[in-house]
């Protein structure tokens, strides 16, 4: 097992809780990115589907999102569900974000894909909305969308779903401490960051 002191922040980009988390995070992240180590993983919330997703699912999810929007203050905009098809699909934003890993550019994809989808009304299930992403992070197209598209990218994202099975995650998004050689599951606050800090050192102090 790893010696390092990891914080792992388990995602998946199309979560719409991961999103109103998404503030939050930040300022957790800038407090405690000087201390430790900080790692993302993604969960891979919903596999490939090329199935339109069922209206009785589009109607949860549109009231999800008016939850998440009540309780954390996260925009949303409701367009997509008129604009876009929506699928039950979330496995190709997670390939994206571990392809631009390659890059070093993992979490300015993250950002790409939930503006895209969540205040633009674009569909990142879409392969051709995830490459367009791409170009917009000034990586090349091509090469980005035969990795994305891959064995050996696909080899990567397999890995890191047995890795995130492993941790004592019951959802997304999920805070996970690695110290002293032992797993911490630290409980998420969608509005105060400061709680959040404090649990986590907390067990660093241990």
């Amino acid at each position: 097992m790893n010696n390092k002191t990891q914080l792992i922040y388990v995602y998946d980009p199309m979560c719409s809780w991961c999103w109103g988390f998404k503030e939050c995070w930040q300022t957790i992240h800038a407090a405690l990115s000087a201390e430790l180590e900080i790692i993302l993983k993604v969960g891979g919330l919903a596999g490939d589907s090329d199935q339109p997703m069922p209206e009785d699912m589009q109607l949860f999810l549109q009231q999800t999102w008016r939850r998440i929007a009540a309780a954390t203050g996260a925009e949303f905009n409701f367009d997509f569900w008129t604009r876009c098809q929506p699928r039950r699909s979330t496995y190709p934003a997670c390939r994206a974000v571990i392809a631009a890993r390659h890059y070093n550019k993992e979490q300015a994809m993250l950002d790409a894909i939930q503006q895209g989808y969540y205040l633009q009304a674009q569909n990142p299930s879409d392969i051709s909305t995830l490459v367009r992403f791409a170009q917009q992070l000034d990586i090349d197209s091509a090469a980005f969308s035969t990795l994305l598209q891959s064995a050996q990218l696909e080899q990567l994202f397999q890995q890191e779903l047995m890795y995130v099975q492993q941790l004592p995650v019951q959802g997304f998004p999920s805070l996970v401490l690695l110290h002293n050689q032992q797993y911490y599951a630290i409980a998420v606050n969608y509005t105060d960051a400061d709680q959040v800090i404090a649990r986590i050192r907390s067990v660093l102090a241990l």
